[in-house]
């Protein structure tokens, strides 16, 4: 048994009283979020009264409100003319990225890891280390996915926004990351609504493509791939679960962020690849890891997020490539295509 040292650093103590009310930030974001506080700053300073005036809010509480982000960094506050304090406040390179026209928008990424069943869940968190299950069930009485389209349908409806909104912008990274050379055709196994497809399409005149993902998110595919889109004639919309079959042959496989279930799930989809694909065709798995990354803060959160609601786990690099190899699969290398995603480049074993 060790004991505490006779004495701690200052800066140790506050950094852990900071962290253990991380709660209040989250929250600050949140309101921030809801009350369009980002939408409502222009490209100039504005005072506390005139922010509260087009937000319909008290003054007084929504200064609280910004002088509390201001130290995450999340809007600045600026002095009035002649150099006086005068309550104004600007943005910040991270309170521009609230605003729900910003190009690369975490507005609805941040009311979707805020919603109020998270408030409930979180609590949880040292029974489901202990049992390894998830909590959701005991809480809601349901799993999660059945809790959100059946009971808190305004969850559902932020959490496709910040899926839709993650995925256009990991697209266009990915899209870029990847090197097509020799390849004709391509299926996005689990694919959502298509944007990766669609932006290779789009890059690359001459390439095929298939989108498999489950029937409801096909018939919701970026409209593009869709008859009469703009991508139709190289583009096919294949219904299934790619746990249970793959009937689709292809020079490359793509299967980004949806290998976060239990292992079986994992060695079900990976198995119906390398069952249908051709020996040598390319694999390549799309995951956040947990460890050898510069978002392990953020990917870290999401996977006890994930350990809470559905019991599922993100990966780390080693336990990604063991499946993967264990499936029949030749892991080649690992790169980062941005800060958050590491792509596993794979061929079939002949």
């Amino acid at each position: 048994m060790t004991t505490a040292p006779a004495h701690t650093s200052p800066q140790a103590a506050m950094r852990l009283r900071e962290l253990v009310f991380g709660a209040a930030c989250a929250a600050a974001v949140r309101a921030a979020a809801r009350l369009g506080v980002a939408d409502a700053l222009g490209d100039t300073p504005m005072t506390v009264t005139e922010l509260a005036d087009a937000l319909d809010t008290e003054p007084r509480p929504l200064r609280r409100l910004l002088r509390a982000l201001t130290c995450y960094g999340i809007f600045a506050e600026t002095a009035g003319p002649g150099g006086t304090h005068g309550d104004r406040f600007e943005h910040t390179e991270m309170s521009r990225l609230l605003r729900e026209d910003a190009p690369n928008s975490l507005r609805y990424i941040s009311l979707w890891c805020t919603e109020p069943w998270t408030w409930e869940a979180w609590p949880k968190l040292d029974e489901a280390v202990r049992s390894g299950r998830n909590v959701f069930p005991e809480l809601f009485g349901k799993e999660f996915f059945d809790y959100l389209h059946s009971d808190a349908h305004d969850s559902a409806r932020v959490f496709d926004k910040a899926m839709t909104t993650s995925s256009r912008q990991s697209a266009r990274d990915f899209a870029d990351y990847l090197d097509l050379t020799g390849i004709d055709s391509v299926a996005d196994i689990g694919g959502g609504q298509g944007h990766v497809l669609a932006s290779l399409l789009e890059k690359h005149p001459a390439l095929h493509g298939t989108l498999l993902d489950l029937p409801k998110v096909v018939a919701g595919a970026d409209p593009r791939l869709q008859d009469g889109g703009a991508f139709s004639a190289r583009a096919r919309l294949v219904p299934g679960d790619c746990r249970k079959d793959i009937p689709v042959r292809a020079d490359l496989y793509i299967i980004k962020n949806i290998l976060e279930w239990d292992d079986e799930s994992t060695r079900r989809t990976l198995g119906n690849v390398v069952a249908v694909a051709p020996p040598g065709a390319r694999v390549v798995v799309v995951e956040n890891l947990v460890d050898d990354s510069p978002s392990m803060r953020f990917t870290t959160a999401m996977d006890l997020m994930l350990l809470l609601n559905v019991g599922g786990a993100k990966h780390s690099k080693d336990s990604l490539v063991e499946l993967m190899e264990e499936a029949g699969l030749d892991v080649c290398e690992v790169r980062p295509v941005n800060p958050y995603l590491h792509a596993f480049e794979a061929t079939v074993k002949g």
